[in-house]
């Protein structure tokens, strides 16, 4: 496992110095007029901590994207959880989501505005709506491919709902919403910054529009950096644990498979519905 972990390490560092590479190649080909060199760019996002302005705006940007789609996660499960225990709500609730998600999310931004008008709620309002129908799916996805064996089990054990719900179907679930749960959180980002250009000005949107407008494409890239520095803090710390814990059940899952004496389902759930027996 620790190997596996270095190994991870390892090639993630070699895909970040073929990224920069691949920068420093376009600006010396390209000019800094087009992009700029690492070097300015560094400088820039160093200036920017100097300046005091990081705090002020990424707290903005924060509350934005990590609130909204926090919202939209939360939104979006528990529609999807209802509508795969009860098919007539998954029914009616699938087409809905489907029309919520082929909508551009520049299309909520202008709505938004119509709407709250310029400030906290427009950009929250936002992300909430593009992320939730992503969940809902996912979540529904998820529930619908449940092992319906395992649940007869947790019947024939007559384990109580909320084993059922926490120790067998959040498991089975926990495979299909993880990696809608990254998606959702890196759209949330794109999405807020969007929300803040087009709207108010505010948080790192309105600071990247400033230099945009200012012709600093050094301090540009440095708020993109920014941007990118955090995604990956707030998706590693929120959804890290998720992740892990989801590599951990696997074992988990193979010893109850091999104590079933076959293929089994690859969710945690079976090995502790065994286990009770």
């Amino acid at each position: 496992m620790r190997a596996s972990r270095g190994g991870d390490w390892l090639f993630g560092t070699l895909g970040l110095v073929l990224l920069m590479a691949g920068w420093s190649l376009v600006n010396r080909v390209s000019g800094p007029f087009v992009l700029p060199s690492l070097s300015e760019t560094a400088g820039a996002f160093l200036g920017l901590f100097a300046s005091g302005v990081v705090a002020r705006e990424l707290s903005v940007t924060l509350l934005h994207a990590v609130g909204g789609a926090a919202l939209g996660a939360a939104i979006g499960f528990c529609l999807g959880l209802a509508g795969g225990l009860r098919r007539p709500i998954g029914a009616t609730l699938r087409p809905a989501a489907t029309a919520i998600l082929g909508i551009p999310p520049v299309a909520w931004v202008v709505l938004a505005l119509l709407w709250f008008g310029p400030g906290l709620w427009s950009p929250l309002f936002t992300v909430t709506v593009t992320t939730a129908p992503i969940l809902f799916a996912a979540t529904l996805q998820g529930v619908e491919a449940r092992d319906p064996g395992l649940m007869e089990m947790a019947e024939v054990f007559r384990l109580s709902r909320r084993t059922r719900l926490v120790r067998l179907m959040l498991p089975e679930l926990a495979v299909h919403v993880a990696p809608a749960l990254s998606t959702t959180f890196a759209l949330a980002w794109k999405v807020a910054l969007t929300a803040e250009v087009l709207g108010d000005g505010s948080g790192v949107g309105g600071a990247f529009s400033t230099a945009r407008a200012h012709l600093d494409l050094a301090e540009a890239m440095a708020w993109i950096w920014l941007v990118v520095i955090f995604l990956l803090i707030t998706d590693g710390l929120l959804l890290g644990p998720l992740r892990r814990w989801i590599r951990g059940s696997r074992p988990v899952a193979q010893a109850g498979r091999e104590a079933g004496g076959g293929d089994g389902p690859s969710c945690v759930g079976i090995g502790y519905v065994r286990e009770r027996s």
